[in-house]
């Protein structure tokens, strides 16, 4: 009853907010025609599999699932919903799947509409994805459902003395499949035995990504044949503020630099701090990106193909509320660096295990490690190498999971 008033509860605030906010809205608008979308595009007769995102992020963790299922069975069709206007807005035209929409919030009536049109043959739900209607729902309609690259840690709710109805949700899916070990035990502890190690699908996806790198001409005359290059991704104000002072000191290093927000504020106050040549991505040209020091990446899509570019990789977000994607940086053999933030994020602290990365605390910090890798090549190339087998020795969940799954 409780779970339930606070789905009402989220229902009616997001409701609220709509009419103000861009995001509530746009979650709203999915909403009102996912019933109409769903038997519109639902092909009678056909098998789906249903694969459920939060976001982004989550999305970008199942789609190594998703596409190896694409081409060793065939004959299976895919659903794929998410529950932020984050990942749908961007994901919404995916072609790996066969319909993308919204998930309805969970109150037990959605859930059954849901499903009676939709009548998926299996679900897998990525990583934190727990939503308790759905998934009982599931499990009475023997709805095979598992849940893919979650991990479990000791002071979630599932793990207290007041956690017992969440508990139970746990025990409806028919396999887990988590990214260590620690996640299996915390689990045996409470009685949840169907679990398998797998490990973590994205480092699959980003050696997928590696893959399929683009080809980036503009970049590729920037950086020029043997300039050092530093790439910093994903970086925020306190991030810049370290990276600039010493980039605008050392003229024999070139910074590209895709910062997390492209608004044209943020864009300005990172120009304001620049004391040598710039050219903003969208602005470059053959000509003009000759002459520039530091190429701002003013566009979304290309941080992933960017990273190639560097000897150096600066992941953005560890002095603020954590650091983002390393693994798409690493997975190139080059090194990367970070704020102290990075404690929330495993593959951050086994890739400083692993001597493939760095964290630093203030300029002092990264000052004297960037000093050390321009003049220790030795050194340079050690810590790319051990951030590249990092992510390979780390890789085939999808295949450990396609193996355990009964198509």
């Amino acid at each position: 009853m409780l779970y339930n008033l606070a789905i009402v509860i989220y229902d009616f605030l997001v409701h609220l907010a709509a009419p103000f906010s861009r995001k509530p809205r746009k979650m709203m608008k999915g909403h009102w025609v996912v019933y109409e979308l769903l038997r519109q595009q639902v092909e009678k007769g056909e098998r789906y599999i249903w694969f459920h995102a939060a976001s982004l992020g989550e999305f970008e963790q199942g789609r190594p699932l998703i596409e190896m299922i694409r081409v060793k069975h065939p004959g299976y069709k895919i659903l794929l919903t998410f529950f932020s206007p984050s990942g749908y807005e961007v994901r919404k035209h995916y072609r790996g799947a066969d319909i993308v929409c919204y998930l309805p919030f969970d109150k037990p009536r959605n859930v059954k509409k849901f499903l009676d049109i939709a009548s998926p043959c299996m679900a897998f739900f990525i990583k934190y994805e727990f939503w308790k209607n759905y998934l009982d729902e599931l499990h009475k309609r023997r709805i095979p459902v598992y849940s893919i690259s979650s991990i479990f840690r000791r002071d979630q709710i599932f793990f207290k003395w007041y956690g017992g109805t969440y508990r139970n949700v746990l025990k409806d899916f028919d396999h887990l499949f988590v990214q260590n070990e620690a996640s299996k035990r915390y689990l045996s502890r409470i009685g949840i035995g169907r679990v398998t190690v797998a490990g973590d699908t994205r480092f699959d996806r980003v050696l997928q990504i590696r893959q399929e790198a683009k080809d980036l001409p503009l970049v590729e005359n920037f950086k020029g044949n043997n300039s050092f290059t530093f790439v910093a991704g994903s970086s925020w104000g306190p991030d810049e503020d370290i990276f600039l002072e010493y980039f605008n000191l050392h003229p024999e290093m070139k910074l590209i630099i895709a910062p997390h927000v492209i608004e044209e504020n943020h864009l300005v106050e990172i120009i304001s701090k620049l004391k040598r040549p710039y050219v903003r991505y969208t602005r470059a040209n053959e000509k003009n990106v000759l002459k520039a020091d530091c190429l701002i990446i003013d566009c979304f899509g290309l941080l992933s193909s960017i990273y190639r570019y560097g000897e150096i990789a600066y992941i953005g977000g560890g002095f603020g509320v954590g650091i983002h994607n390393t693994l798409e940086a690493a997975v190139y053999g080059i090194p990367v660096i970070f704020g102290p933030k990075y404690q929330k994020f495993m593959e951050a602290i086994h890739l400083l295990g692993a001597k493939g990365a760095y964290s630093i605390k203030d300029y002092e910090e990264l000052k004297n490690l960037l000093d050390h890798f321009q003049t220790d090549e030795e050194f340079l190339h050690e810590t790319g190498k051990n951030a590249g087998d990092y992510v390979i020795d780390n890789s085939g969940a999808t295949e450990k999971i396609m193996h355990m799954i009964n198509f």
